[in-house]
């Protein structure tokens, strides 16, 4: 994904939101990622490809954005504001991505289940970046390696997803409420090297 020099300049912030309303914008008029180009984007955003290519590389990076802002602010509408590494959130947050995961997937539309991995490793990493956030949140007694994190991080992530990807494409077997159980089991397991979760 592209990200232009001065992102933190509200022009910048600007433009790349006018692009990001415009895709959405198109998304809600054809109902399909696939027949809307970079061309049909600059022209609803009235901004010329030059600007486009500015703040992201091509299509995929923005479509990158949008599904990783679009997940975002779904975590963030069920967690509190102030949220930090406890069983309690943990638990909102693996419920809050099985509920996302089971939404998304209800509205795919055929043409667009092509971006289907594409979008799942986008939304991973996101999930990747919540969790390193509360990690580094928390204080430690013995020094832990930031390596050490990043990879707590990225495994606890896939640890949430995988399932919640599984579950949410119709193995439905098991209640959500029970799935998030098992997952946060074996989350606090893959943590307790690191931090302890009370």
């Amino acid at each position: 994904m592209t990200t232009p020099a001065h992102e933190n300049d509200p022009r910048v912030k600007r433009t790349r939101q006018l692009l990001l309303q415009a895709f959405i914008s198109l998304l809600e008029e054809r109902h399909n990622i696939h027949s809307i180009s970079v061309q049909d984007i600059t022209e609803h955003a009235t901004v010329n490809r030059a600007t486009f290519y500015a703040h992201f590389e091509d299509k995929y990076a923005l479509l990158e954005v949008w599904m990783r802002e679009k997940f975002h602010h779904a975590l963030e509408s069920q967690l509190p504001a102030t949220s930090t590494l406890q069983m309690s959130t943990l638990r909102l947050l693996i419920l809050a991505v099985f509920d996302f995961l089971a939404l998304w997937q209800y509205h795919l539309k055929p043409a667009d289940r092509q971006f289907v991995p594409f979008f799942e490793v986008a939304l991973q990493q996101e999930l990747q970046e919540v969790l390193l956030h509360w990690l580094n949140q928390v204080p430690s007694s013995v020094p832990v390696y930031q390596e050490i994190v990043e990879t707590t991080a990225l495994i606890i992530s896939w640890a949430i997803f995988g399932p919640a990807v599984q579950w949410s494409r119709g193995d439905q077997t098991i209640t959500k409420d029970v799935m998030a159980q098992h997952v946060l089991a074996v989350v606090i397991a893959g943590l307790s090297p690191v931090v302890t979760v009370t």
